[in-house]
């Protein structure tokens, strides 16, 4: 299987370089740096290395803690932070300027993750939440690094498709040194698919803390937006979604409300103004960085690493990705600010938190477009019911906090 699996890799090797100019297009970051994607790196250092995945822009914020804990609990280490997608270097970059060396992991060939791996020499590797790559494990256990899939989640979708190939999943599992899952749910997938070393440590998202000048930038958005409108924000939509909220939004207008749309990956920004335009909607984009006038109702937040800015600017939030089936998107730094939070169908990417949060009276489910802004109306109705809503995101995010910790007692176990 392992031997099938690399062969269909060699074989796509000239759509893998086509998808890279074609996604090139809208984000010309996917044309630079391609020699790393094959293992070869320029970075050199003499320092030992810490080596950490996270493949795009949520994996690597929720890395952030984890990052930052290593980092002053061996000083005398070079964390290497490796990605894959373009919009995740960029925000590793800027997350961890002159903390960590941020790189792209190369492709799952054989050759390229030797090369990277006898190039950085990692005294260890961290792989988060479900980056299960078969040659890059097998790399691993031959030239002895011990791997760590931490923050790990299975859905019983991706554990599904995972079944479908069940002797090379069960192979690649056991040769992870140790796992740690977000909760008892995923533990049992991932012991059912073959790995061993499973213990639950929880969501290293609910460790995430707000800077303060993400703070500060939410203040100065509240004043841009009008302080005493209220302002619902559309947080990380995915295609489609954005064309259901304002068909609901028309059908059902709430009275000198502000939207707030934040699409999910930046090569959509034009798309989602052009949606506006069509729609006939006046709106501000963040990137003109003016005051919104009374009479428009939309903003386009057409910026990259100020979600929590937004978060903290709006009254109420709706977090994308779950009105349609993508499996939602991360709520947690919602919640965390207090904000009350409306979540769609779609949530397995994040089951477990989507199903405690409701439970805890943080966040409402709603069936689609039409009963998010009903539910929407009544929470903006119901000052009460705001501010309990508000109350009880703070206390659940609190309660679900120190996996950062649990994560570095098993970095210091695999290190020692």
């Amino acid at each position: 299987m392992q031997f099938l699996y690399t062969l269909v890799l060699w074989l796509a090797l000239p759509l893998v370089l086509l998808r890279l100019w074609w996604r090139g297009r809208a984000e010309p970051g996917y044309r630079r740096n391609i020699a790393e994607r094959f293992g070869w790196h320029d970075f050199n250092t003499t320092k030992p290395v810490i080596w950490l995945h996270a493949v795009s822009v949520g994996e690597t914020r929720a890395a952030e803690p984890l990052v930052r804990a290593l980092a002053q609990r061996y000083p005398d280490h070079q964390i290497v932070l490796t990605q894959m997608t373009a919009t995740g270097r960029g925000t590793a970059e800027q997350l961890f300027q002159g903390l960590a060396h941020c790189c792209y992991l190369p492709y799952d060939y054989p050759f390229a993750v030797s090369r990277f791996l006898r190039h950085f020499r990692p005294r260890i590797g961290v792989l988060m939440e479900t980056e299960i790559w078969f040659n890059l494990i097998r790399g691993c256990r031959e030239q002895g690094v011990p791997l760590l899939l931490a923050n790990a989640r299975l859905s019983e979708k991706s554990a599904a498709g995972y079944a479908r190939v069940a002797s090379l999943t069960r192979t690649a599992l056991q040769g992870l040194t140790a796992v740690a899952a977000q909760n008892e749910e995923d533990a049992t997938r991932l012991r059912a698919l073959g790995a061993e070393r499973v213990e639950v440590t929880g969501n290293i998202k609910f460790d995430l803390s707000v800077p303060d000048e993400m703070r500060a930038l939410g203040a100065v958005f509240r004043q841009r937006f009008g302080a005493s409108r209220p302002v619902f924000l559309a947080a990380s939509t995915r295609e489609g979604e954005e064309a259901l909220l304002l068909q609901a939004l028309e059908t059902h207008p709430v009275a000198g409300l502000l939207t707030v749309i934040v699409p999910r990956h930046p090569q959509r920004f034009d798309a989602v103004a052009a949606l506006l335009a069509e729609k006939g909607h006046a709106f501000v984009r963040r990137s003109e960085n003016r005051d919104v006038p009374p009479e428009c109702a939309f903003v386009l937040g057409d910026s990259m690493g100020e979600m929590a800015a937004y978060f903290s600017a709006c009254d109420a939030a709706f977090v994308g990705g779950s009105l349609l089936s993508y499996g939602g998107q991360n709520f947690i730094e919602a919640c965390a600010l207090g904000v009350p939070v409306l979540l769609g169908p779609h949530t397995y990417n994040f089951a477990k938190a989507a199903e405690d949060a409701v439970a805890a009276g943080a966040a409402a489910r709603v069936g689609d477009a039409n009963k998010l802004v009903e539910s929407l109306r009544g929470i903006f109705a119901d000052h009460a019911r705001r501010d309990a809503m508000s109350a009880a995101g703070v206390k659940f995010c609190a309660a679900h906090q120190g996996t950062t910790a649990s994560l570095l007692r098993i970095c210091e176990r695999l290190l020692g």
